[in-house]
């Protein structure tokens, strides 16, 4: 479409979100945003995060098809590495996969700045919102310094989502390599040796490796940390980020189909309508059993995992919340 249709498009809908506008158009959210004038900039995160650290507070926005997570903070620690790169600040903590960050764009709209980081599809990897308290000075130093000339916008269809690939004649191979992990991020090697991806895996690894529970668990294991006062990390990612939240989880609201966590420096909305499946993954490492409760969207691919925090005073505290999540499955 060209850019101004889009423009005309907009102007006579000035209340929609970026995101459900593209949509509702066929189009892409970046040329949604090219089109409204947006200024290109390098995305590079080798050279994009350490200026984004000078901006002060700003909310860090990560999202996927079914779930938005928001964190409000400074960017910190960047560590740069040739396939991924991380932010592991007190606040704002990420990975990033820098191969997936492809168009790049300074957003104006009145008083309110932004960044966004768009996939070669146009699909939005990450944004950077201003707040009051951040500085615009230095927004407007960034975006000289990242400044690219402006071109037409080159996109590429979407990946299509992955399948769940399994093996099940592999299936006592994956359990022993599983019983032989010592850290989380091991699984991904695993499953790739295997020829298999995440939820393939779990479909046949069985229990106490896999169990699944009811979609509703997503919502249940927020519910009870909040009233436990349990801490969780919530992980929220696309194939470009994955934005970790790591402390408590309060303020529960559901709206329509949105489940919400709606606490200061933290939101996260999840479209529970859209968990397919859920299951109760145990991982070993040094430290003792990961547990994590996962979702997945009816296409299979992944909305969020939500552990126990590693740092809080009483592990067991999950490991009982989630084992209670078991009750309501079938045997």
């Amino acid at each position: 479409m060209e850019p101004a249709r889009i423009r005309a498009l907009r102007d006579a809908d000035h209340n929609s979100r970026a995101r459900d506008f593209a949509t509702m158009h066929g189009i892409s959210e970046a040329e949604l945003v090219a089109a409204m004038g947006a200024i290109r900039i390098d995305p590079h995160p080798d050279r994009l995060f350490p200026l984004i650290e000078t901006l002060g507070e700003v909310m860090a926005l990560t999202r996927n098809e079914s779930a938005v997570s928001e964190k409000t903070g400074i960017y910190r620690n960047f560590r740069a590495g040739p396939h991924a790169s991380m932010v592991t600040g007190p606040q704002i903590d990420m990975r990033m996969f820098p191969a997936h960050w492809v168009h790049g764009f300074a957003v104006e709209d009145g008083d309110k700045r932004s960044l966004q980081i768009f996939d070669a599809a146009g699909v939005a990897v990450h944004k950077v919102h201003l707040r009051d308290e951040s500085d615009t000075d230095a927004f407007g130093r960034l975006v000289a310094a990242l400044r690219q000339p402006d071109a037409q916008l080159v996109l590429v269809p979407p990946a299509l989502a992955e399948e769940a690939m399994a093996d099940p004649t592999r299936a006592d191979a994956l359990r022993s390599e599983w019983d032989g992990m010592t850290d989380t991020h091991q699984f991904i090697r695993i499953t790739r040796k295997l020829k298999m991806n995440r939820l393939g895996a779990y479909r046949i690894a069985g229990a106490p490796y896999a169990v699944p529970l009811t979609p509703m668990a997503v919502t249940e294991v927020l519910e009870q940390a909040s009233a436990q006062d349990v801490p969780v990390m919530v992980f929220v990612g696309n194939p470009g980020c994955i934005q970790i939240h790591g402390g408590p989880v309060r303020n529960i609201r559901a709206t329509g189909p949105w489940i919400n966590v709606l606490d200061p420096g933290f939101d996260l909305h999840l479209r529970q309508d859209h968990v397919a499946e859920a299951w109760l993954v145990t991982k070993p490492t040094q430290r003792g059993p990961a547990i994590s409760v996962e979702a997945f969207d009816g296409e299979g691919r992944l909305i969020t995992q939500i552990f126990g925090l590693r740092s809080e005073s009483d592990p067991g505290a999950w490991t009982a919340l989630t084992r209670d999540l078991l009750a309501g499955v079938p045997a």
